[in-house]
């Protein structure tokens, strides 16, 4: 077999009737076209134009070749259109762990769906870091830690911040310069987070092992939806992103006495590089957008 592109010259010449518009349909010089030709004439031994005044004629060889490879060339086009408008009109599934999606991205749903009417979003929980590319989804939101993964395009929205939060009448128990009071209460954990309490004890200098006893003895949650309502409930002190727990501190519902670290997590957005559909861009700069927003509403 000659080369494809040798085959590509040839069929957008021989349909055109010309090198030069051949040249410019496939964006190369007229030489290139040129130089594919004659090694296609030289692969098969015969010539396949002449001249015919200022254009070119297909020889009875060539258009032998121009039958198959003209039909071969508009099936393939057909094909990548048909591909390409199955992947525009696919819906975008968006995967992000539950307790996220219930508290921060459904109550902006609408907005995005203003924002970006032409999106066919689908979103789905998933707990665990859904690859985009594969495992049926387009795109993960997530909180993570580097390194990330090689074969993705890893967009980093926000660092983490994480905090110890009671319920106000709770609160009134603790105080605010000494966070080891909080060992006065039943700590809040999920095994959906499990380094976060280290790592903030860590950053106050709290006790490791009283910290250990402290969570043997709590009350442990499957996911942190139902951690952050338990604290507002008033049943113990949970750990939680600020980011998730935002409006209630806002509305007074909850309370940081000793404040919020930062984490080495990242909010990100995980994309299959091979997925260029054009609203993918707007789409990071609406997440970026609304989280600066409620970021900076502190």
């Amino acid at each position: 077999m000659p080369s494809l592109s040798a085959l590509r010259a040839f069929e957008a010449t021989a349909r055109l009737g010309s090198v030069t518009a051949a040249a410019n349909e496939l964006s190369v010089t007229h030489g290139a076209v040129s130089r594919q030709l004659r090694s296609l004439e030289e692969h098969f031994g015969v010539a396949l134009f002449t001249k015919a005044g200022r254009g070119l004629q297909l020889t009875s060889h060539g258009e032998r070749l121009q039958h198959g490879v003209g039909e071969a060339f508009l099936r393939l086009r057909d094909s990548c259109a048909q591909l390409k408008r199955d992947v525009e009109a696919a819906p975008f599934i968006l995967a992000c762990p539950g307790s996220l999606l219930a508290r921060w991205l459904i109550p902006r749903l609408d907005q995005l769906h203003r924002a970006l009417p032409e999106l066919k979003l689908h979103v789905v929980a998933s707990e665990s870091e859904a690859t985009p590319g594969r495992d049926e989804v387009s795109a993960t939101l997530t909180f993570a830690e580097p390194p990330w993964p090689a074969d993705l395009e890893v967009i980093e929205l926000a660092a983490e911040h994480i905090g110890a939060v009671v319920s106000p009448q709770l609160a009134a128990r603790f105080d605010p310069q000494r966070p080891a009071t909080l060992f006065d209460a039943k700590l809040l954990h999920t095994a959906s987070r499990p380094q976060a309490w280290p790592h903030w004890a860590r950053a106050h200098a709290l006790d490791s092992a009283r910290l250990d006893r402290a969570l043997a003895e709590g009350q442990g949650f499957d996911h942190l939806y139902y951690l952050i309502e338990a604290a507002v409930a008033g049943l113990g002190v949970a750990i939680a992103p600020r980011l998730l727990v935002e409006d209630e501190l806002r509305q007074g519902r909850l309370i940081a006495p000793w404040g919020f670290v930062e984490t080495p997590a990242r909010l990100c957005l995980w994309l299959s590089p091979t997925d260029n559909r054009g609203y993918r861009a707007r789409l990071i700069e609406w997440l970026e957008r609304e989280l600066n927003d409620t970021l900076s509403s502190r």
